[in-house]
């Protein structure tokens, strides 16, 4: 065996084990079975955190004061953090009720979660439910979240999808790649008994959660942090996908940029910070919610996986043919393909783009491209202060 097919071998291992635990959770996501509805009774804060978003906040707020659940125990709650703009009379036109908070220390999303969940315990709440401020809800929010509370859930998460996928061949593919992060992984975990994790979006926290496990996540991906500290506090995230809550995506490049440089750069400072103490932690306790959650961080994004994949393949059928035998790395490489092709493929299908959404996929290569050049081009990480994201239709200043 010579040094490059050891190489391959080892090389392949990592990339291996993550694509081992993508296939894993691809043949998880069948659809678990919804838990009853029972007696509607829970009372609900609505908590939108939002940063100059006066363009699209009475939407918001008016499709959570139609959800399917009675008036009098819904609370529609905005924070309308350091913000220039009209965003608090707006949404208080909407009927909402506005936190304004001005704190140019402390500013980003998860200082102004962390008000909003102080201001609402204060109350008489039975659970907090947040909703970004970009967002639309299906009516049966509530009883998804309340069928599963009232089951012994402390933490529910409901499914995040694209509130605008037909809008460009990057949204139908940003909705294909939430097909499959979102929905897949969220089904598998929720079919293993695991932690779904949460998604920043339609997350449902119950009072006693709160009052034992205090939101304190400021990083760039609050929502994986929080969910990390909720883990380890003994406690899993259960899925709710039957509910629904759909946020709008960029359809542009250098927005989509932006925000995907935010969200890588913040997902490699939690793997750096959190990773390996979730597998040591795992491994003492025995714990399979904590090996999900350390693999969950751990394992790279899809793009840098699959340029992974392609490169190790493409080296190892050469190596083959050079050396007049089939080595164990093309294997290994064949493999991890088709687990990739088979996780793409169920994203796909379970992402709504229909026929035209297959189609783009011809254009995938391109867009994995652009994806893993980010990580060379800028590594951010940092504090989760706000940088909003331009929305289709305004006008870059």
């Amino acid at each position: 065996m010579t040094i490059l097919t050891v190489a391959l071998l080892v090389c392949g291992l990592p990339v291996g084990l993550a694509c081992l635990y993508l296939l894993i959770l691809t043949l998880a996501s069948a659809r678990a079975q919804a838990p009853a509805a029972l007696e509607r009774r829970l009372r609900f804060d609505l908590i939108v955190p939002a940063h100059n978003e006066e363009r699209g906040i009475a939407a918001t707020v008016a499709s959570l004061r139609a959800v399917d659940w009675p008036r009098n125990l819904v609370r529609v709650l905005v924070v309308a953090d350091n913000c220039q703009d009209a965003t608090g009379a707006r949404a208080r036109a909407a009927g909402a009720e506005v936190l304004e908070r001005v704190d140019l220390e402390k500013r980003g999303k998860g200082f102004a979660l962390e008000a909003a969940f102080e201001h609402s315990l204060q109350g008489n709440a039975d659970a907090l439910v947040v909703v970004d401020a970009d967002t639309l809800v299906s009516a049966n929010l509530l009883s998804a979240f309340a069928a599963r509370l009232e089951a012994g859930a402390l933490a529910v998460q409901a499914d995040y999808g694209v509130r605008n996928p037909h809008e460009s061949w990057r949204t139908r593919l940003i909705a294909i790649a939430l097909g499959a992060f979102h929905v897949l992984r969220s089904r598998g975990r929720e079919r293993l008994e695991l932690s779904c994790g949460l998604r920043g979006n339609g997350m449902c926290f119950s009072r006693s959660l709160l009052e034992q496990v205090p939101h304190r996540a400021f990083s760039l991906v609050e929502d994986l942090e929080f969910g990390i500290q909720i883990g380890e506090a003994g406690h899993r995230i259960q899925y709710a996908g039957e509910a629904h809550v759909w946020g709008e995506m960029v359809p542009g490049g250098s927005a989509s940029k932006s925000q995907r440089l935010r969200w890588e750069g913040g997902r490699r400072q939690m793997a750096r910070l959190h990773g390996p103490r979730l597998l040591a932690g795992a491994l003492r306790r025995k714990d399979p919610v904590l090996l999900d959650l350390a693999f969950d961080v751990l394992v790279p994004p899809l793009a840098k996986i699959a340029v992974t994949v392609a490169l190790g393949l493409v080296v190892s059928l050469v190596v083959s043919g050079r050396a007049g035998h089939w080595i164990a790395a093309a294997t290994l490489y064949s493999a991890c393909a088709a687990a990739l092709f088979l996780y793409v493929l169920r994203g796909w299908s379970l992402s709504g783009t229909g026929l035209r959404g297959l189609l783009d996929l011809a254009v995938s290569p391109l867009y994995v491209i652009w994806k893993a050049t980010l990580a060379v081009r800028g590594k951010q990480g940092g504090s989760g202060i706000w940088v909003r994201t331009q929305r289709q239709g305004e006008r870059q200043k």
